[in-house]
């Protein structure tokens, strides 16, 4: 069965896109816990973080990096945090999210409320400080 991130990498669900390519995609969470909050997925569907083959978790983080350092610029923050945690969704993904504490990833806490103006507005934050393509 597809996993609502298959389903948003295949078009069906919209999402506010950060970055693509060929094999991953990374998005605004859209009940992020701080502003700034990133989801990261291969695009091929595989339910555990570390089944996946070792070239995609290799390029995985290398697809990550440069959407941290953009998150880190944009946004008040002592460093882009990473939680793997992969209860909710059965598709391998990453979350980066801009921290000052421990706490901060602390998925228990309670989300925030946004609206469409706001995710757009730190889809552009974010996306104006990626490194432009080579």
């Amino acid at each position: 069965m597809k996993s609502i991130f298959t389903r948003i990498i295949e078009g069906e669900i919209p999402c506010y896109k950060i970055k693509e390519d060929e094999q991953f995609l990374a998005f605004l969470d859209v009940f992020p816990l701080r502003r700034g909050h990133v989801l990261v997925v291969p695009k091929k569907q595989v339910d555990k973080f570390f089944d996946m083959p070792d070239e995609l978790l290799q390029g995985f983080l290398q697809f990550a990096k440069p959407i941290a350092k953009a998150i880190e610029a944009g946004f008040p923050c002592l460093r882009c945090g990473i939680s793997v945690v992969g209860i909710e969704v059965p598709h391998a993904h990453m979350h980066l999210i801009p921290i000052n504490s421990a706490n901060d990833l602390n998925f228990t806490q309670a989300k925030l409320t946004t609206t469409e103006e706001e995710l757009r507005e730190v889809q552009e934050i974010i996306r104006s400080l990626l490194p432009l393509p080579s």
